[in-house]
């Protein structure tokens, strides 16, 4: 028991000491998480208002593109007024505001029609388009749809209209405002690095652009939906108004970096806790093969030992029988010796897997018996009850079978301090038969039902606790049994259960 409770609280240190490098790696791995989460928090953070500040500034393009097209209007309009002013001036009227007006227009292209829709003037327009009358009609039909046409009044109840479409300066500018709000929706998503990152239109429902998203979630609206939901409860999304777009909504989470340092920790430990695990179970392995093979080379050297002692007493038993010594002495004494050879041959058994073969299970337990019960304490009684089938046969290696219950039955002697009853019942169910073997001891605590078995336990001051173990091993490896402990309570006694094929 020392060995075995030695053995135990070093298991217990070492588990805790374990415990104790995971804890700590946790705890170091968490905080080196945490900080790197804190950093990439600001790193987004960061992100996040460079995206609003580039927003504004898309934003204010577009209000300045916007003022640029009111003031071509305008000259637009000067310039009309200016063509009637020449059109209906009076004779000798000072025209040279006028005119100067009317010459300067040099980048926007206008075109004059009259309440017929006949061509009058043009300006700015490709030859091209001026010489071909159909080119012409699209050119203005085209003008009417982007402007409204400005009216000029002319002299009496004439008027004419004005067509006009923005300069290729202003074309131009709108061009590089488009390129702009498409680089600024890219480059906002892109610029997030590894985080992933969802830009939604203000329905928050269709997606704009996205980052870093798995694209089954990007198909399926209940998972794009529960993303989008995960997403805004761990940043607060970002709105953004974008030109001519609307509204817009900018879903971003950790990156994926963070995400997958805070599962390494556990990832590593739980790796070198699986290596650590198989490596303990070859070590063990090799270890009871280890073990196995020196109590084999153990009980065979002992065996071999007993032999030669064991022939000599046979020689002296017959010499003291011819010599008139009492023949009572004598034929104890040739029990004893038969004991002896028992002994012999069970220690020479082990390792060699000896074949069972059929035996009457009752009269094995009872031929058992009937050798303990004169060296037993007389207070403490032993008996078999008999089965209903007396004759059944199982198959047996009956000097092996034969150690287990003499093992059994001085361990429950021990147990009951030489006074009690021990009942060996048997069982048959089915394919199998169940050896009860029921002693009036002191009981097996529950914490140490399951440890009885392992080599070095024992309640024995002098105890090397192997008989258990050793019954353990005869039954499972050599009958292709289960020996357990079946129910035991402090102060009421224990059952052993013993299960063989029938």
């Amino acid at each position: 028991m020392d060995l075995y409770s030695r053995k135990q609280r070093w298991k217990l240190a070492l588990a805790m000491v374990a415990l104790a490098i995971v804890g700590a790696g946790l705890w170091y791995s968490g905080r080196m998480v945490e900080r790197v989460r804190e950093e990439e928090r600001h790193k987004v953070t960061l992100w996040a208002e460079a995206v609003r500040n580039r927003a504004q500034l898309v934003n204010y393009t577009d209000s300045l593109f916007r003022t640029l097209r009111d003031e071509e209007r305008k000259k637009v309009e000067l310039w009309a007024d200016a063509s009637a002013r020449l059109v209906s001036s009076a004779p000798g009227e000072h025209l040279g505001f006028y005119l100067k007006v009317a010459q300067n227009n040099t980048t926007i292209p206008v075109i004059i029609t009259d309440g017929l829709g006949h061509v009058r003037s043009s300006r700015n327009i490709p030859v091209r388009i001026e010489v071909d009358s159909t080119l012409l009609a699209a050119e203005i039909r085209a003008m009417d749809s982007a402007h409204a046409p400005i009216t000029i009044p002319l002299a009496g109840a004439g008027q004419q209209l004005l067509h006009y479409k923005d300069s290729r300066l202003v074309s131009d500018l709108e061009d590089v405002m488009t390129d702009l709000i498409r680089s600024f929706i890219s480059e906002t998503v892109m610029g997030a690095a590894d985080a992933p990152v969802i830009l939604t239109d203000s329905s928050r429902t269709r997606v704009v652009e996205h980052h870093d998203v798995d694209a089954h979630v990007l198909t399926d609206n209940v998972l794009l939906r529960a993303r989008i939901e995960e997403m805004s409860q761990a940043n607060t999304p970002i709105e953004v108004t974008l030109a001519g777009l609307g509204r817009h909504h900018i879903y971003y989470d950790e990156s994926r970096i963070v995400t997958q340092l805070r599962y390494y920790p556990y990832v590593m430990f739980g790796i070198i806790g699986l290596f650590l695990l198989v490596s303990y179970a070859l070590f063990s392995l090799f270890r009871n093969a280890e073990q196995s093979q020196v109590w084999v080379g153990m009980a065979k050297e002992t065996a071999h030992q007993l032999g030669t002692p064991l022939s000599s007493l046979m020689g002296w038993i017959e010499v003291l029988g011819s010599s008139g010594t009492d023949p009572g002495a004598v034929n104890e004494m040739r029990k004893d010796v038969d004991r002896l050879e028992v002994i012999t041959e069970r220690f020479s058994k082990i390792g060699s897997a000896p074949e069972p073969v059929p035996e009457k299970l009752y009269h094995v337990l009872r031929a058992t018996i009937l050798y303990l019960r004169p060296r037993m304490p007389a207070r403490a009684r032993i008996e078999v009850l008999p089965p209903a089938d007396a004759e059944m046969t199982v198959p047996l290696n009956r000097a092996l079978f034969s150690w287990v219950i003499e093992n059994l039955i001085r361990n429950a002697v021990d147990a009951m301090e030489g006074t009690g009853s021990i009942t060996l019942e048997i069982l048959p169910e089915g394919h199998e038969v169940h050896i009860d073997v029921t002693d009036t001891g002191k009981g097996i605590p529950s914490s140490q039902q399951r440890t009885v078995f392992q080599p070095g336990f024992t309640t024995k001051k002098r105890g090397w606790g192997l008989g258990l173990s050793l019954s353990k091993r005869i039954i499972e490896r050599y009958h292709g049994g289960k020996i357990f402990v079946k129910r035991s309570a402090p102060g009421k006694g224990t059952t052993f259960r013993i299960t063989l094929k029938r």
